[in-house]
């Protein structure tokens, strides 16, 4: 993975684990790294969804965590589908992942729509606590080969 691999379990469940930096700028580096290991693996998880939902929970854990230590983000492709996790150094938990808290997110509002999009958009998500604080997780299943875009 161009060196970005710190982690890589044998042929039947590849994972990929990598500490980001607690800034914005771990988005896209988030994004490239699950982009590459769906492809490199020839995975059948939609990649453009994988990167969405990568992107929202690399952002959510950058901007609502405080403090400057790195979190992490670690990518599992397993023969049913994809699971990402982000681990950040907080331990309360994400507070409407798994339900909507409050309705809808107001549209003149910049955010307020990235675990409305994970909650869409996976096939399951959810939160856990972590020695050092907690992981918050999405899985994708795998696109079956005839609704694969050519």
């Amino acid at each position: 993975m161009n060196g970005l691999a710190l982690h890589e379990r044998p042929a039947s469940s590849p994972s990929w684990r990598i500490a980001l930096p607690h800034t914005a700028a771990a988005v896209p580096v988030a994004r490239a790294l699950v982009r590459n290991a769906l492809a490199e693996r020839e995975h059948g998880a939609d990649c453009d969804t994988a990167e969405l939902l990568t992107a929202e929970l690399v952002a959510n854990a950058v901007e609502h965590t405080s403090g400057s230590s790195p979190i992490e983000l670690v990518v599992e492709l397993l023969p049913s589908g994809c699971q990402v996790e982000v681990h950040d150094p907080d331990p309360e938990p994400p507070g409407d992942l798994t339900q909507p808290a409050g309705g809808m997110p107001d549209p003149w509002q910049e955010g307020g729509r990235g675990l409305l999009l994970i909650r869409a958009l996976s096939q399951s998500c959810g939160h856990r606590p972590t020695g050092s604080g907690k992981a918050v997780w999405f899985r994708l299943p795998v696109v079956p080969a005839q609704r694969r875009p050519v």
